[in-house]
């Protein structure tokens, strides 16, 4: 995966490296960090396009941002789409899950599901949320899903 911020500068060091650098100095900071982790996708005539976020929260003093965006060709209905969408962010949060408990950072894994049964994406509600618990993760969907439904849609 290719990694960039929200500026666009690419990030060419490998994720978890960056990713430790990152906590290092706002650690030293003095910042308390939270990280959440999710993906979005859109359905752009054939294609699939996807955004992974990592997303760092300062208790009290904002947040940023990195971004990972991928796209396929490969047709799929409503429920594929919703777990690949958490397969692309349990990816990235196992990835990282021991740097997060090394410097004993949070870690939440966000899902672009709506909990309300009206709505197309709870047919994969289910299903996202027993593979992100059972990864030992902690599990948000719709409405408190903001690195998927918020910070990654704006990706896509």
């Amino acid at each position: 995966m290719k990694w960039r911020r929200l500026n666009g500068q690419k990030i060419e060091l490998p994720i978890k490296e960056k990713v430790e650098q990152t906590i290092i100095k706002e650690t030293n900071d003095g910042h308390q960090l939270k990280v959440c982790i999710g993906t979005d996708s859109q359905v752009k005539g054939g294609t699939v396009e996807f955004a992974t976020v990592i997303v760092f929260l300062r208790e009290k003093k904002g947040g940023f941002m990195y971004i990972s965006n991928s796209s396929t060709n490969q047709k799929m209905g409503i429920r594929e789409r919703m777990i690949l969408e958490v397969a692309k962010s349990v990816e990235v949060a196992y990835a990282l899950c021991d740097l997060l408990d090394k410097y004993k950072v949070a870690l939440e894994v966000h899902a672009d599901i709506n909990t309300d049964p009206h709505f197309q994406s709870n047919v994969a509600l289910r299903e996202a949320m027993g593979y992100i618990l059972s990864m030992g993760f902690v599990f948000k969907a719709k409405p408190d899903a903001f690195a998927s439904s918020s910070c990654a849609d704006k990706m896509v």
